[in-house]
């Protein structure tokens, strides 16, 4: 099942006609929601299923003008970098003994090598974080989890954050690989994010399988 037919599936469910009842309620109200419509299933459109190497599980989609574009930890191109993206990219560096930092915080080319960027709520009201958590998007991403962990093998998830380690209890772990960590936001980075070296580990757990690695 392409992700494009499992989306429409999950859309004819009342649990996600519930959801898009909310968001259609919250933009006529003149609400700004991000990513536009046209982004909020970016992640899907760019790593298809059988394509799947790497999950990197996110939260909420970033709340500012212009961030936000459907991909996990990801702004759009010319966007200044956030905390949390910036401290991905300062372990990438020591990992990899990279000597400068990307300056462009877009993500797209990781997926389209295979590394599902996936927050686990899609939508958010400008300005205002959190605001559609617990409206259905947990469910719709959940499905996404399970979906991955039957149809799939191999796969390397990277759940940063007790949040997203939670999500492990749904991955079957004599099919799949777990890399956990704490979250790479400032507040807790320090705690044991930066020494984790889930790139390169990555990348090792997918050349033991004869997978092609990610070109981070």
């Amino acid at each position: 099942m392409s992700w494009f037919d499992f989306i429409e599936k999950q859309q004819q469910q009342s649990y996600f006609k519930q959801l898009q009842l909310f968001i259609d309620q919250e933009e006529t109200a003149g609400k700004t929601i991000f990513p536009s419509l046209k982004n909020r299933f970016t992640a899907f459109s760019l790593t298809e299923l059988k394509d799947v190497k790497v999950v990197i599980l996110g939260q909420d989609p970033y709340h500012g003008d212009g961030q936000a574009h459907g991909l996990s930890f990801s702004v759009q191109e010319g966007i200044k970098l956030p905390p949390s993206l910036r401290n991905i990219y300062k372990e990438l560096a020591d990992d990899l003994q990279w000597t400068t930092l990307p300056e462009s915080g877009d993500l797209s080319d990781w997926a389209k090598q295979g590394v599902l960027l996936l927050n686990t709520v899609l939508t958010v009201e400008k300005s205002n974080a959190g605001s559609h958590a617990k409206k259905g998007w947990e469910q719709f991403t959940d499905n996404v989890i399970q979906h991955i962990n039957e149809q799939t093998e191999g796969v390397v998830f990277l759940l940063w954050g007790s949040y997203a380690i939670k999500k492990s209890q749904m991955i079957d772990q004599s099919k799949h690989y777990i890399l956990t960590a704490v979250h790479p936001s400032p507040l807790s980075a320090y705690r044991g994010f930066f020494g984790c070296k889930h790139f390169s580990k990555t990348n090792q757990l997918l050349s033991e399988q004869d997978k092609q690695v990610i070109n981070w």
